[in-house]
C-alpha cells in the first residue's frame, strides 16, 4: 500500500515529499552514509593532520605537498604526517622531502602499517619520527621504471645514480649511520620491525597504549623558509619545534 513500509525499517524518503526519492534534494542517502558536516579530510586538516597512504604517485604526493604548504601558511604548529606506503619512484619521495624542508613549521611523521623503499626517506626526514607498535620498514632500493633508446637509458642511469646518492646521504644523516652501510642495506633489502627501526635510527620512538615517550623540545636554528603570509621569509621567522 502506498505510504506504508515494513515495521522497523525507515522509509527511503520522507513520505511528505511529493517528489519521491529523486526530488530537489537529490537521491536518498544509504543507511550509515555521511549526512553532512565537514568531511573526514577537512576534519583532519583542521587538526593539522596529513595522510600519505598507499603507493607514491603524482596524485598522492601532489595532494600531500599542497596540504602541508596550506597548513604551513595558516599556523605555526607542527604538521602531523601519517605515512603508510609501499614506496614508489624516487623523485616523488625527494619532492616530499624537499617540501618538508621548505616548510616554516616542522613535520612530525608517524609510520602506520608499512614504509618501504622511497617512503623510508619520507619517514626519516621528519623533525620527529614515530612508529606504531606493529609498523614495518623495508629498506630496499626505490622502484624504477623507464624505457627508451640505449643512449636515453644511459643518460637516465647516470641521473638515477645521482638521485640515489642524494637519497642515501639523506638517510645516512637522518640515522647517523655511514652512507656505505645504508647503501648496502638498500641493495640487499632489509626488513625491520618498529623497535629495530628505532635502533637503526629511522624513528625516534614507538607509540604505545600510553602514548610516546616524553621528548624534550627540540632546539636549533630557525627554519629559514615557509609558506606563511606576511613579509618575505628570513632567519628567525618561526622557531623549530
Amino acid at each position: 500500500m502506498p505510504g506504508t513500509f515494513p515495521p522497523g525499517l525507515p522509509p527511503p524518503w520522507e513520505p511528505s515529499r511529493p517528489d519521491g526519492p529523486e526530488g530537489p534534494s537529490g537521491p536518498a542517502q544509504p543507511a550509515g552514509a555521511w549526512s553532512g558536516g565537514p568531511s573526514v579530510e577537512a576534519q583532519l586538516l583542521e587538526r593539522r593532520v596529513v595522510r600519505l597512504w598507499g603507493p607514491l604517485d603524482d596524485a598522492s604526493v601532489g595532494r600531500a605537498c599542497s596540504e602541508m604548504m596550506a597548513l604551513d601558511a595558516t599556523g605555526d604548529d607542527a604538521v602531523q604526517l601519517y605515512v603508510g606506503s609501499s614506496g614508489g619512484p624516487l623523485h616523488l619521495a625527494l619532492t616530499l622531502i624537499d617540501t618538508m624542508d621548505l616548510l616554516g613549521v616542522p613535520v612530525h611523521v608517524t609510520c602506520l602499517g608499512r614504509a618501504q623503499g622511497a617512503a623510508i626517506g619520507v619517514v626519516a626526514a621528519g623533525a620527529r619520527r614515530a612508529a606504531a607498535p606493529h609498523a614495518q620498514f623495508y629498506l630496499t632500493e626505490p622502484e624504477v621504471s623507464v624505457s627508451g633508446s640505449a643512449s636515453q637509458l644511459a643518460a637516465w642511469a647516470d641521473h638515477h645514480r645521482a638521485q640515489l646518492g642524494r637519497f642515501v646521504q639523506r638517510l645516512a644523516e637522518a640515522t647517523g649511520r655511514p652512507a656505505e652501510h645504508v647503501e648496502a642495506d638498500l641493495s640487499i633489502g632489509r626488513w625491520l620491525d618498529a623497535d629495530q627501526a628505532r635502533q637503526y635510527g629511522l624513528v625516534d620512538y614507538i607509540w604505545g597504549p600510553g602514548g610516546p615517550a616524553r621528548l624534550e623540545p627540540q632546539t636549533g636554528p630557525a627554519r629559514p623558509f615557509g609558506f606563511g603570509p606576511g613579509p618575505a621569509p628570513g632567519p628567525g621567522r618561526r622557531p623549530a619545534r
